[in-house]
Formats: C-alpha cells, sequence, structure tokens
C-alpha cells in the first residue's frame, strides 16, 4: 500500500512538474535576462530590441550597429502573447528610447486558427502597454515579419499582417514601421535562399545583413 502511495505521489508530482513549465513557458530565458541584469544592468534610454528568434540568433547585433546602447532580449519561440506577458521583465524595466519588435511570424506559424486581424490585435495590445507604461515619447518600431524558404506557404498571410499592422502604425505618433520584407525577395518575387542557415528559416550573415541597412537609418541617436 504504501509502495503504491509513493508511486502515485511521484507520477502526480510528475505531472504538476510538467504543468508548471508549460504554465511558465521561456521561464529559463527570461531568468537568464534577469541574470544578466543583476550583473550589469543596462542604462535607461537604451535600444531595445524585442521579440522571437530573428532577434535572438542576432547575438552579434551590437556590431552591426556600433555606437548605438542596444539590448537584445528577443526570446526563441516567442508569440505576441509572450512578449505581453513577459513585457515588464524584456520591455518595461529598462525604460528605454527606442523599442524595435520583431514578432508575429509564430503566432501565424504555430496555429492554423490565428489570422492577420488576430496578430494586429495581440500587437495593438502590446503597443497599448507599452504606451500606459513608458513616456508616450518612447518610439516604438515594429520590423515587418519576414518570408523565408520553410514558412513560403504562409507567405499572403505574412504579407496581410504586415499591411494591417503598418496601417495601424500610421495613426499614431512616435511610432514606424520597418519593411525588411521587401529586401529579403527576389526581382521574380520568391524568397531569397542563399540568406538563411540550413533551417531554411532563421537568417545567417547575409539576411542580417540586409537587415543592418535598413534599421540602421531608423536608430535614434538622441
Amino acid at each position: 500500500m504504501k509502495h503504491r502511495l509513493a508511486k502515485n505521489f511521484m507520477v502526480v508530482a510528475f505531472l504538476f512538474s510538467i504543468g508548471s513549465a508549460f504554465s511558465q513557458p521561456f521561464k529559463a530565458e527570461i531568468n537568464a535576462f534577469m541574470k544578466s541584469d543583476s550583473i550589469n544592468m543596462p542604462a535607461k534610454g537604451s535600444i531595445l530590441f524585442v521579440g522571437s528568434s530573428s532577434f535572438t540568433n542576432w547575438k552579434d547585433v551590437k556590431a552591426y550597429f556600433p555606437g548605438f546602447p542596444i539590448i537584445n532580449r528577443g526570446f526563441g519561440g516567442s508569440s505576441l502573447p509572450d512578449v505581453i506577458y513577459y513585457a515588464e521583465q524584456t520591455i518595461l524595466k529598462y525604460k528605454p528610447k527606442q523599442i524595435y519588435i520583431y514578432c508575429g511570424e509564430n503566432d501565424l506559424a504555430g496555429n492554423k486558427t490565428v489570422t492577420a486581424d488576430t496578430v494586429l490585435k495581440r500587437f495593438k495590445q502590446l503597443f497599448s502597454i507599452i504606451r500606459k507604461n513608458l513616456s508616450k515619447k518612447t518610439e516604438v518600431v515594429f520590423v515587418s515579419i519576414k518570408p523565408s524558404v520553410s514558412r513560403w506557404k504562409l507567405e499572403d498571410k505574412f504579407v496581410e499582417a504586415n499591411e494591417k499592422i503598418k496601417k495601424y502604425i500610421e495613426s499614431k505618433s512616435h511610432a514606424s514601421f520597418v519593411n525588411v520584407h521587401t529586401d529579403m525577395l527576389k526581382a521574380d518575387g520568391e524568397v531569397m535562399t542563399d540568406i538563411f542557415i540550413k533551417d531554411n528559416l532563421h537568417m545567417n550573415s547575409k539576411g542580417y545583413a540586409i537587415w543592418q541597412g535598413i534599421i540602421a537609418p531608423t536608430l535614434k541617436r538622441d
């Protein structure tokens, strides 16, 4: 009887641990950010990059933009609800002067029921959180959802979401839309194939060089 109870307790404990892990996605990444901040807290008024893996994998982003105080708080695999959930830990606490957001791609790729309107609604929620908690002059920049070989079947959804977010941002002050999508396409409208690593989803240095040329002129110096 005791053996059975002990076994049942172990099963329950295991299931609880799984549930806890799922209830707190990206906890390890967020904890890593917090640990880094405890050692060396970035200065207020920096330029923040936040969102999914296209930022996470840009490990040497500071080298692409020398002289700019950049904080990278991308956490791979995240969607807009994740960034919203961790807004305090990844955005608000830094009080940045400029925020670059790359997110929405995983929203559309991870769930067939998610539409461009869903992505827009989620972005509006994140934008509202930023506006309510930071200076109204904080520059919010949405980096367009990129095309890729592995997700080419979602291209129409990506384009639609980009267009909706761009239109929304145009109605806001201290907000802008950066279009990296177009320059990642060939003359025939197909996505470039030599700007990705082997998974045909994440970019290599050629891809990031394209982003560098587009983003650099939009960075705030003061």
